[in-house]
């Protein structure tokens, strides 16, 4: 019954909404109807941004130093707070105005000396990855028999009197990361709950060649705390086979992981000041912070020097939008989040003045357009919008845009969107030691520039402005 009013009051509000977009493109938003459309208002700029975006090295230099010069970037460490300077830094060499690092705590998690082995039915060592949050092993580590399972329900099924005391495995096939992730974010608890030792997680990924990847958990505050750590695909795979055979499988399991207090750090943020509406915002941005492993190139580097280098290529080209349009690096996206409340925050009250917000968190393949939480009328503005875009491939406006970092904006109405991309290999790399400079191809960078650049100039300059979907960046 709650399902049925829910859908009833969502079709109202959807009307709703439908009919105040369209009252304010009539009367309130200096769009007349005989005015030119977006597409052929904003083509004249948008090819001279998509042209500066082809041609641009910059970006992809600022993207090497990054990566090969700073590293990884894991919320507490230096190499994430070497990269916060920098990035201020860099914000002001491109013209950038109101730069400023937004204070705020976050988490720090340090992962230590780690390893797994199999002892039984053959000794080899395991490639492993500790996840994010997770407690260390007592010293001298756990050996356990291990269960294997594929989901939930196969373990509830178990009982407590064949998991007690045993290593859970969740050997789930990879079918999407939103429906995968569970088990590497709850898995411990599940298994706890049960009497489990420590728990390891089938890599969430497509691809299988030993790489393990990492990635955040959390521990239900009403279940034991135990360890738990990310295997490759194939390992996970052959121990499920040796336990559905008969098979004892053994495991050693090492980790020194730990929690130190909160660290200092911030939200990095620039911007162009609108020439006629100074105080209304678009903003656009990806999180600085990465995972300790590999060099953070895909998630997230990519993207905030695509979102810095967009803006540095207006100032470049003397393009100055009516609203202010600013870039954001978010802080601690990876574990925590404190980054994306910090800076909704940091907007208080103004909130009725951020005409968008823009996430790229999605790597650098290549683009094919935006996800967007508007209003119906509001899609039409973005899809003209988006034909501006056809020539590097990214003109498709698509619904459910936004993210993690721009959820607490989205939650109080702010049209939320996210760039996207093909999204060929990214949970191939994604929080790996593999997710490194080489994965981004140069060209596919320099189209995610122009997509970015065109769209972020059009939402700042255009005379109307997105309706938002009231609670559209609930989680």
């Amino acid at each position: 019954m709650r399902g049925v009013l829910r859908r009833a009051n969502q079709h109202r509000h959807e009307c709703l909404c439908h009919v105040v977009a369209l009252t304010l493109l009539a009367a309130g938003t200096g769009m007349a109807a005989d005015s030119p459309n977006l597409t052929e208002q904003y083509r004249p700029v948008a090819d001279k941004l998509i042209d500066a975006a082809l041609a641009d090295t910059e970006g992809y230099k600022r993207l090497t130093y990054l990566c090969y010069r700073i590293g990884n970037r894991l919320s507490g460490s230096v190499g994430l707070e070497k990269a916060i300077a920098w990035s201020a830094e860099q914000m002001k060499s491109a013209g950038l105005t109101n730069v400023q690092i937004i204070p705020t705590k976050v988490p720090h998690w340090v992962r230590g000396a780690e390893s797994a082995r199999m002892l039984a039915p053959l000794d080899k060592p395991l490639h492993m990855l500790g996840l994010g949050g997770s407690i260390a092993t007592p010293p001298g580590g756990i050996t356990a028999d291990v269960v294997a399972v594929a989901d939930f329900n196969e373990l509830d099924k178990l009982g407590r009197d064949k998991v007690q005391g045993k290593i859970v495995l969740y050997n789930q096939e990879y079918h999407g990361y939103g429906t995968t992730v569970q088990y590497r974010t709850n898995g411990a608890s599940h298994a706890a709950a049960l009497g489990a030792v420590a728990a390891l997680v089938r890599s969430v990924t497509p691809l299988a060649m030993q790489i393990p990847h990492t990635g955040a958990m959390n521990y239900d505050p009403n279940q034991p705390q135990i360890p738990t750590a990310a295997v490759s695909p194939e390992e996970a795979m052959m121990m499920a086979r040796l336990v559905a055979d008969g098979v004892p499988v053994k495991v050693h399991l090492e980790m020194s992981a730990h929690m130190a207090p909160d660290a200092d750090s911030g939200d990095v943020i620039g911007e162009i000041r609108g020439k006629e509406l100074p105080d209304e915002v678009v903003v656009m941005g990806g999180h600085i912070d990465s995972w300790d492993v590999g060099q953070g190139a895909q998630d997230d580097g990519a993207s905030i020097m695509a979102c810095l280098q967009a803006l540095a290529l207006m100032k470049k080209l003397g393009l100055q939008p009516r609203r202010t349009i600013r870039v954001a690096f978010w802080v601690n996206e990876e574990n925590g989040g404190r980054g994306g409340e910090r800076y909704r925050e940091f907007v208080g009250d103004q909130i009725k003045n951020q005409v968008a917000a823009i996430e790229m968190d999605g790597g650098a393949e290549a683009p094919v357009g935006f996800g967007a939480s508007v209003a119906p009328a509001s899609q039409e503005m973005l899809r003209e919008i988006a034909k501006l875009l056809e020539r590097v491939g990214a003109g498709e406006i698509s619904g459910a845009g936004g993210g993690s970092d721009i959820a607490p904006l989205m939650r109080d109405g702010v049209p939320g969107l996210a760039e996207r991309t093909v999204g060929t290999h990214y949970f191939d790399w994604h929080h790996t030691e593999t997710d490194t400079l080489d994965k981004v191809n140069p060209e596919d960078f320099r189209k995610n520039l122009a997509a970015l650049a065109v769209m972020g100039y059009a939402l700042a300059d255009m005379p109307g402005r997105l309706i938002g979907v009231a609670g559209g960046g609930r989680r």
